[in-house]
């Protein structure tokens, strides 16, 4: 017994430790060292040597016995026994990725179709849509994050972490949505969630140079299936109307550069959950912390670019107010101005519910899973959409009907998402390498 640096250090005969403290030291000491235990903490103890009682030293392998013994006998149940735990933690850890997954894809789904309806009352505001839902995300994160905070869900901590990853968050989102609705003014409606299925390819891409993900090949494959059955049957209800004429080819462009810093933003959105894990001593920071600092950033630079917005939307900088006044009497479907408006403010209100439903879904599949999962749950809700405007809804009209070729496409998308599930999970050499923070 010896008392170094205010700790005491007990070092004992195997025989005089318990049997699984003995077990560990004959299998988890290197050579020529000792076993040492303290009370309160672990002194490094370099290059010194004991006169009191200590261990025979370990010198290479112990001499082997027939049969199994005591101790190797508990170390072999001990080793099975996490083996064991590890698989159930694995198979809980699958269960919720699945879950947060059906649910993204159902609100997913609920999203592209009241987002449809909800501009049916709006059809002559949808300016309007956009910025009350840009402005007020800022309010109700907010709210929900204090309420958060009081709860003890949001810690200190994570509020005081860095500001400026939230910043790139909201400049990425701004830019990708500005470049998206300047694309979308020129056109064809048809061709825009075609265009979309872009956004994987960019996702498997910066998964792979930034994050340093790889991908085995059925998991590309079945991404590429997934993206190609989205196109059939978009495709399938087109007809003719896709076409590109030659002054549209920059406007395809720019709709695909949009899908690219929506991509990024969604790989930051990794990166960011990584380092703050770090930081947080394991802990991720909540993502009502990040959705609420990137919305806010993404106001701000909203303002910034109100100009070139109003500009998009074919609206006079200097019409703005009236143009918002006339938009919410539209909203709250009251006065004189609301004719016309017939399904506000129920329908923009449940959008709004769903979008942020689906908004905050995606974050957290994100979150405990990849961005490449919360872009396929968000493809798969693309044929589910367009079989739900099948269904007689309220101020949709006449439902429309599906051709033969919407199963083919249906089909092709869910053959592309078992091949990509079927795949066993990567080794832990394949983890991302962020770097420091």
């Amino acid at each position: 017994m010896a008392a170094l640096g205010g700790g005491l250090v007990v070092i004992a005969e195997p025989s005089l430790l318990p049997r699984r403290a003995a077990c560990r030291s004959r299998t988890t000491l290197p050579h020529r060292e000792s076993v040492i235990l303290s009370g309160t903490a672990r002194s490094r103890l370099q290059g010194q040597r004991f006169h009191s009682i200590v261990l025979r030293s370990i010198r290479g392998r112990s001499p082997r016995k027939k049969g199994r013994t005591a101790c190797s006998s508990s170390a072999v149940g001990d080793v099975d026994g996490e083996e064991r735990n590890l698989g159930r933690i694995e198979r809980k850890s699958s269960k919720g990725v699945l879950a947060a997954a059906v649910v993204t894809v159902a609100l997913a789904t609920g999203n592209r179709v009241l987002h449809k309806l909800a501009l049916i009352p709006l059809k002559n505001y949808p300016f309007f849509l956009a910025l009350f839902t840009t402005f007020g995300y800022v309010m109700v994160y907010f709210t929900i994050l204090y309420f958060r905070y009081r709860a003890g869900n949001v810690t200190e901590r994570m509020l005081s972490l860095p500001k400026r990853p939230y910043a790139v968050l909201g400049f990425l989102e701004t830019i990708s949505a500005v470049s998206g609705m300047a694309a979308t003014a020129v056109l064809p409606g048809p061709l825009i969630p075609i265009l979309s299925q872009t956004f994987l390819v960019w996702q498997l891409l910066l998964s792979y140079l930034v994050l340093g993900r790889r991908y085995r090949f059925n998991q590309v494959v079945g991404c590429l299936l997934v993206s190609a059955g989205v196109v059939t049957t978009v495709m399938s209800g087109t007809g003719p109307r896709v076409s590109l004429k030659g002054t549209e080819i920059f406007w395809t462009l720019l709709m695909i550069n949009s899908f690219l810093f929506q991509a990024a933003d969604i790989v930051y959105k990794e990166i960011i959950f990584e380092r703050t894990r770090k930081k947080l001593k394991g802990r991720s920071v909540d993502i009502f912390v990040v959705n609420s600092f990137a919305s806010g950033f993404q106001a701000i630079f909203t303002c910034l670019l109100l100009p070139l917005l109003t500009q998009l939307w074919g609206i006079p900088l200097a019409q703005l107010p009236t143009y918002v006044k006339h938009g919410a009497a539209c909203f709250l479907n009251t006065g004189s101005l609301s004719q016309g408006c017939e399904g506000a403010p129920l329908l923009p209100i449940l959008f709004i519910l769903v979008n942020m439903g689906f908004n905050v879904s995606l974050l957290h599949l994100v979150k405990i899973s990849s961005g490449v999962a919360s872009c396929l749950a968000s493809a798969f809700s693309v044929p589910l959409a367009i079989f739900v405007f099948t269904l007689p809804l309220p101020y949709a009209g006449l439902p429309s009907t599906l051709p033969a070729s919407f199963l083919a496409g249906a089909a092709i998308l869910v053959s592309g998402l078992l091949l990509y599930s079927s795949s066993p999970p990567p080794p832990p050499s394949t983890a991302p390498c962020l770097g420091p923070a």
